[in-house]
């Protein structure tokens, strides 16, 4: 996507791209330097020469240093701010930020002068119909996936029932109050005008995140409470709290920005970036800001004109909607992840790749014993996680009890195989395998007819570029059989083996339910058809049952593809007859027609041919798009080899297409060979 506007990158205007720094974080923080280094500035030490910039943070107590330095040598400053989503956990937890503002005016909460975003909210047309859409459909997905400038608050939390008054604190002694004309004294004045203006209404004061945690004391504390007013410091979403909000008051907080974005017209006591433009009452208005703008030209230029955005996963600077889909996948594992885990039934291979997936909140307490396990993780008041095939009656014992399982973009090479997985996907209700019981994979499906048209897009992008790039499950680097071009002419059918103990079929099967009952009724239905048989690999390698003689296959089939390329099987074929097999979603995006005998978790929905027993509640009829959007966005967590983070499925997918795959640690790695010598024991690994 190109980018939008040349105002970000006003700072790259001036005819040098020296930015000479008196501030250590310039260059102790690798994030903000790499940042700036995309955006064209060389960060250096020492005076300036003509020509040069010198570079600040803000308005920070080292800011006055560049600024001494640029007034006696007739300098032009260039200030550095975070952007407005900056990361999950706040700076002073470590964290470094997904973006800058890079400003050669001033800086943005600094009401005294304007700022290069005053000047674009100011000058700019803000008429452009594609940028405005991309405006609204952010502002959208902000709201939608409880996104903020920091993200780590749990959307699940309770907030007051509506309606109420909305406070906004925000931490002592933070430059955007002083530099939007407000003071402690400014806090006491909106509390009280709150209480004046609805003496019959609840107030709730929203703390600030840093003073939640201990970093920064705020301006409001329990000396503040009483019948009428009340504190918040759970760590609950801004976005259900101005949801159920009648009025919202705020001094200059980020949140106030929000505040316009979810629709409200927030009672403003200081001077910040977003007062005065017609979508706020004003306590003390900017004499200079006359514009009338609405909300969604004040997003664009706010959110998509002014930062300077940056993608951590292919290093390089990007757009806001790269950073919503790195925001949305981080926060998700935070927000899932940080009360940690005690987890069983993981072989003892998979618990290192789980350590590191699961990584955002404290290490995994791993325990096979069920018993032990759910009684642990009530000791500790975490969430018990069982892998889904070795979940036993004593693990449902305890609450919440999550089943983990493989995604549908896994890895490139088998699970059998020992191969880490790069996608896993996380169920509270079943697992999508098992039709016997809902599974949160179903009540995605069931609502994605509804998704919005950004999302529908995102999908639909995904889905042409896994048919770009052939990619699957396990992504083998397998050929096509030599057989292949020499089969009769006729309707093709490729038929997928499957792993005959697998739970899926188990549990999703009832007359079919082994391979060679399925290429009996394939054929017999099927009389004149051209049926490819595709053994599955882990029965190829000889570690998991699932062989079918080879006399019976060849009366049956006319071509068995033995260690084949299933995507590329697909492509050359009509229709894909199954039971439950995985490689049936994948024909489906790739167009073909599909069987399905037994009731895997793309039946049912009005996509597939279904000879199965297909459970009654699958009444919803999503196109594919929306099946898709379910199933490899929604569904699973994805999980990034190369920076070791969560991510956006379309880094795993990039990933995988490069070859990238995890590291197997040389001991797993010889176990695997072992394997093969050892199949029949292949209980003790699997």
């Amino acid at each position: 996507m190109a980018r939008s506007s040349d105002h970000q990158k006003a700072a790259g205007d001036h005819p040098s791209r020296r930015l000479y720094v008196y501030n250590g974080g310039f260059l102790t923080q690798p994030r903000i330097r790499r940042i700036l280094a995309l955006a064209g500035w060389e960060v250096r030490l020492g005076l300036p020469g003509d020509g040069d910039c010198i570079g600040i943070w803000g308005k920070s107590p080292t800011a006055p240093r560049g600024e001494a330095v640029a007034a006696r040598r007739d300098t032009p400053l260039i200030r550095v701010e975070d952007a407005f989503l900056r990361s999950v956990l706040t700076g002073r937890s470590g964290e470094a930020p997904l973006g800058l503002l890079i400003d050669d005016m001033g800086v943005h909460f600094d009401s005294a002068q304007p700022s290069r975003l005053e000047h674009i909210l100011a000058s700019d047309p803000l008429d452009h119909s594609d940028t405005l859409r991309r405006a609204r459909d952010a502002m959208d997905r902000m709201r939608q996936a409880h996104l903020s400038k920091y993200n780590a608050f749990d959307p699940a939390l309770p907030v007051p029932d509506a309606p109420y008054v909305l406070v906004i604190d925000q931490t002592r002694g933070d430059a955007s109050i002083t530099h939007a004309g407000a003071s402690e004294n400014t806090f006491r004045d909106m509390l009280v005008a709150a209480r004046l203006n609805h003496p019959d209404a609840r107030i709730f004061v929203k703390t600030h995140p840093e003073t939640s945690l201990g970093h920064r004391p705020g301006h409001y504390g329990p000396e503040d409470e009483n019948d009428q007013v009340r504190l918040i410091t759970a760590p609950v979403s801004p976005w259900a709290l101005l949801e159920g909000a009648q009025a919202v008051y705020t001094v200059s907080s980020g949140m106030g920005f929000e505040a316009i974005v979810a629709g409200h017209k927030p009672h403003v006591f200081g001077q910040p970036f977003y007062a005065g433009w017609g979508l706020t009452f004003d306590d003390r208005p900017v004499d200079r800001r006359t514009r009338t703008l609405t909300r969604t030209q004040l997003f664009m230029g706010a959110m998509i004109l002014y930062p300077t955005w940056y993608d951590p996963y292919r290093d390089e600077l990007c757009e806001i909607e790269t950073v919503l889909d790195t925001l949305e996948a981080r926060a998700r594992a935070w927000r899932e992840d940080h009360n940690g885990y005690v987890a069983s039934g993981m072989r003892l291979w998979k618990r290192r790749p789980l350590t590191r997936f699961f990584a955002s909140g404290p290490a995994m307490i791993f325990d096979d014993n069920p018993a032990r396990a759910a009684k642990g993780a009530d000791d500790v008041d975490r969430p018990l996680m069982v892998w889904a095939g070795k979940e036993q009656p004593e693990h449902q014992t305890h609450a919440p009890l999550l089943r983990i399982e493989d995604g549908f973009l896994r890895s490139r090479g088998l699970g059998a195989d020992l191969v880490p997985p790069m996608s896993l996907v996380r169920d509270d209700l079943g697992i999508y395998y098992d039709p016997t019981r809902e599974s949160r994979l179903e009540h995605l499906i069931a609502a994605s007819p509804t998704l919005p048209d950004h999302a529908r897009d995102r999908a639909e992008r995904l889905i042409a570029r896994l048919t770009a790039t052939g990619l699957g499950k396990y992504n083998l680097d397998r050929p096509l059989p030599d057989g292949l071009a020499d089969l009769p002419d006729g309707r093709r059918i490729l038929v997928p083996g499957q792993v005959e103990d697998d739970a899926s079929i188990r549990l999703g099967t009832d007359a079919v339910a082994t391979n060679l009952a399925l290429l009996e009724r394939t054929r017999a239905e099927n009389p004149d058809a051209v049926i490819i048989y595709k053994p599955h690999p882990d029965v190829e390698a000889g570690l998991r049952a699932g062989a079918v003689p080879p006399d019976q296959t060849r009366a049956l089939a006319n071509l068995v593809a033995d260690n084949a390329d299933p995507i590329g099987l697909i492509n050359a074929v009509d229709e894909v007859w199954t039971m439950t097999s995985t490689l049936g979603f994948e024909a489906l995006i790739r167009g073909r027609c599909v069987t399905c005998l037994g009731a895997p978790f793309y039946a049912g929905w009005g996509l597939t041919r279904d000879l199965g027993d297909i459970p009654d509640r699958r009444t919803a009829r999503p196109d594919l798009i929306a099946l898709t959007h379910a199933v490899l966005i929604d569904y699973p967590r994805y999980h990034d080899p190369v920076t070791g983070t969560a991510c956006p499925v379309e880094v795993v997918v990039e990933r995988l297409a490069n070859g990238v795959a995890p590291k197997m640690a040389p001991g797993t790695r010889i176990l695997s060979k072992l394997q093969g010598l050892f199949a029949s024991y292949a209980y003790l690994w699997r």
